[in-house]
């Protein structure tokens, strides 16, 4: 199974950047699709994004509107992401994850997830 570590989170003003960053061992990371979710205090866990091995990426439109970018460097076997222009509603805990392929994370079809790492706008 792949492990998953994700650092980077924190408090940020609206409007500022953060980088998250997964960083995995224990499996080959280039045979997994890579992916991003989130869950808010009292709210189901959502998928954000999630990037394939070729680094194609999908993103849930909704939720972060070109806001956020999904990378991946299969030397290093970690996985990023990118927030700019951050809000208030997007505080949340965010999990890393890997799954088969793009459209499993998409669904949720998930084989490892991270611990998470939350991540604090203030408006």
């Amino acid at each position: 199974q792949l492990q998953l570590v994700e650092s980077g989170g924190g408090l940020v003003q609206a409007g500022g950047s953060l980088r998250l960053s997964c960083a995995t061992s224990g499996r080959t990371f280039s045979n997994y699709a890579m992916g991003w979710f989130r869950q808010a205090p009292g709210k189901e866990r959502e998928f954000v994004g999630a990037i394939n091995p070729l680094g194609r990426a999908t993103y849930d439109a909704d939720s972060v509107k070109g806001r956020f970018t999904i990378s991946r460097d299969n030397a290093k076997n970690t996985v990023n992401l990118q927030m700019n222009s951050l809000k208030p509603e997007d505080t949340a805990v965010y999990y890393c994850a890997a799954g088969q392929s793009n459209d499993h994370v998409r669904r949720y079809d998930i084989e490892s997830w991270g611990q998470g790492t939350q991540v604090t706008v203030s408006s």
